[in-house]
């Protein structure tokens, strides 16, 4: 008769049956440790519901000299709350002159486009438009 194998993804923690004399524990191969951010971190990020800016957005703001007063980012923030709130995934904010296109699952500004930039731009993959 032959000995049972179990699939170790199969058996709940705390359940797995002892290994028969001479084996060699089965290991997943990491041997580095898992990296990104702490649940603490993803859960504060959550709860705070601040915007993040892109890499992209911070260089269209500075290069274009885009205000963002606390006013500014204050509407910002309620008009993408307000999309959120109806179920959308990527919008459109304008605010005053400024159109902001932000991830609204993802709380991430990901362009901003001035009034003098937004003459014959197309705003493509959004699915909503908010005016803040």
């Amino acid at each position: 008769m032959t000995d049972t194998v179990h699939n170790p993804a199969l058996v709940p923690p705390g359940l797995a049956p002892a290994a028969p004399a001479g084996a060699t524990p089965v290991t997943s191969g990491r041997t580095e440790p898992v990296s990104g951010p702490s649940f603490a971190e993803i859960f504060r990020q959550q709860q705070t519901g601040s915007l993040q800016f892109s890499q992209h957005a911070l260089q269209r703001i500075e290069r274009r000299g885009i205000d963002l007063s606390d006013g500014t980012l204050q509407r910002l923030e309620a008009g993408a709350a307000r999309a959120a709130s109806k179920g959308s995934r990527d919008s459109v904010v304008f605010v005053d002159n400024t159109a902001f296109v932000v991830s609204v699952r993802n709380k991430t500004v990901i362009t901003a486009v001035d009034k003098e930039h937004m003459r014959e731009h197309v705003f493509t993959n959004i699915d909503s438009a908010v005016i803040a």
